[in-house]
């Protein structure tokens, strides 16, 4: 299998993705998958579930592990690793996080390239009475440390995406050659005062460099 394989393999897969991913719909799928029902950014999990259950068995899932920690490994893998990715298309940020810098260096290196998935999605949001927001503390069981301690900040709380509806999903190859074409984005320190390792970025706007095909929905 080729990338341009992988990609022809996943484009058959993925076609028939539900559209609209309502917030409660999703979580409770989620939760009895359990997988990642507490996380705020629910959508962009509900996309990964939904691609796990699609790509298993012509997939290895997960990809290659890059470090020591559980949750260290590439989200899938083919003929190279392959992350996957979600993003609002309204968003005032044009850009994406993506992997460890080294661990993405370190899969190019090895299978000459590296793969991305992303969903792109238009989001609707919570009212202003957080009705969504509460629905997903009553069923976490109450607020998180996180919201906790954000309180105690007095930092105001971002509103929850409530429904994801699928425009488009892209399927972008890194390279050693358009590789610089990336954004670094350096992530601070750890709570130990140790400086977390840098991350690659991807901006929206030189999404061409990278794109190989794409599914629209």
């Amino acid at each position: 299998m080729t990338p341009k394989k992988d990609v022809q393999s996943a484009k058959r897969l993925l076609s028939n993705l539900p559209i609209v991913w309502d917030g409660r719909e999703s979580i409770l799928e989620l939760k009895e998958a359990n997988f990642n029902w507490r996380q705020m950014e629910w959508w962009g999990f509900y996309f990964e579930h939904l691609c796990y259950e699609r790509l298993e068995g012509s997939f290895e899932i997960p990809g290659d592990r890059y470090g020591t920690a559980r949750t260290a490994c590439f989200d899938i893998k083919g003929s190279i690793n392959w992350d996957l990715k979600a993003k609002a298309i309204k968003s005032d940020d044009h850009r994406s996080i993506l992997n460890d810098t080294k661990a993405m260096n370190k899969s190019i290196k090895e299978y000459g390239a590296h793969g991305l998935i992303i969903a792109l999605c238009d989001v609707e949001y919570n009212d202003n009475d957080r009705t969504f927001q509460k629905w997903h503390q009553e069923l976490k069981g109450g607020k998180s440390k996180y919201e906790i301690n954000r309180e105690q900040r007095t930092s105001v709380s971002r509103y929850r995406k409530t429904t994801a509806k699928l425009q488009e999903i892209l399927f972008l190859v890194v390279t050693s050659k358009n590789i610089s074409s990336l954004e670094i984005h350096h992530q601070g320190r750890n709570s130990n005062g140790k400086p977390r390792p840098p991350k690659y970025m991807l901006n929206y706007e030189t999404v061409k460099k990278f794109l190989v095909d794409r599914i629209r929905f």
